[in-house]
């Protein structure tokens, strides 16, 4: 087996490779003065079994490509079978036709990625989880809720005054799951959504008077949706909200939002690499998933059970 990796998420993949006790193969990504995305990889693949690591997060477009060229030059060099691990899959938000004359973009970015060579994918919290049906190879759909779960036990001893809140009818399924591991109760935000990137909090549905409320969600973006719930939830009794959420993309003004919100706590994984802002915002905190992502790969490789990771 080797693990290789792009620019997208390096210290994410250097930590996979060291919870398998195995080197990072050795290749170039670079880029010629046009900005061309160049791979170079220095190590024999002939006949191995081959991960990629790359997530498709900011710059999307640039981390999108890299991920394609490497798996076309490990296509051309004979590695035996290659799995593609993206731990933030980028586009996936654009899984249906939201109005006419739009596209389905991620689909499309599933038929370049088995295009190019991959012979399977293997990532984490899709947005939508019907894009597994997007790709014409297997692929496997990990969740970051066994690393939020341990979490919130270690924070929270006692989860009796513990409310896990869905911030939109759309995460009620996620939501659910991580309380009833829990032994919680579920609460759910009704919104309306005006406009794209512009939401509306209009009830709260459930009791969370004087309940410790913790949001749960798989994209925080802007951040609106997840501020406007956290007053929503604070104006409607709560002690305290702290939110879940497993790919922090916190694009344009997102972090100074959380900071400035009544979130005590924003936890996110680095399933996208901190930026300077996220790492110096004081209610904003990182957990690996690592060692989650690590043991999925050994499975694959050894050809093993990824589900029973989860059930």
């Amino acid at each position: 087996m080797k693990i290789l990796t792009g620019n997208s998420n390096r210290p994410l993949a250097e930590a996979i490779a060291a919870y398998l006790n195995l080197p990072l193969t050795r290749a170039s990504v670079k880029r010629f003065s046009d900005m061309e995305v160049f791979v170079e990889i220095h190590e024999n693949v002939r006949g191995e079994d081959v991960f990629v690591v790359q997530s498709t997060s900011f710059p999307a477009n640039d981390n999108l490509m890299e991920l394609l060229v490497t798996l076309d030059a490990l296509k051309r060099s004979s590695a035996r079978r290659i799995t593609t691990v993206i731990p933030y899959f980028g586009y996936a938000r654009q899984d249906r036709r939201s109005s006419p004359r739009t596209p389905i973009s991620a689909k499309l970015v599933a038929n370049l990625i088995t295009t190019a060579g991959a012979d399977r994918v293997l990532t984490l919290d899709l947005h939508a989880g019907q894009i597994q049906g997007f790709f014409d190879i297997p692929t496997d759909n990990l969740f970051a809720a066994p690393v939020f779960v341990k979490d919130i036990q270690e924070r929270f001893q006692d989860t009796s005054d513990v409310t896990i809140v869905s911030p939109d009818v759309g995460g009620v399924v996620r939501a659910r799951a991580i309380a009833q591991r829990l032994d919680c109760n579920l609460a759910i935000i009704d919104k309306r959504r005006e406009k794209a990137g512009v939401s509306e909090v209009m009830n709260i549905i459930g009791e969370v008077q004087g309940q410790r409320c913790l949001l749960v969600d798989d994209i925080v973006d802007s951040a609106g949706t997840l501020c406007n719930a956290a007053s929503a939830l604070m104006k409607a009794g709560a002690k305290s909200v702290f939110a879940y959420v497993t790919h922090g993309v916190l694009s344009g003004g997102a972090v100074e939002r959380v900071t400035n919100s009544p979130l005590e706590k924003l936890i996110i994984t680095d399933s996208i690499g901190a930026t300077e802002a996220v790492r110096g915002a004081h209610n904003i905190q990182q957990l690996t998933i690592a060692p989650l992502i690590a043991e999925a790969i050994r499975r694959v490789s050894e050809e093993k059970s990824v589900s029973s990771l989860f059930y």
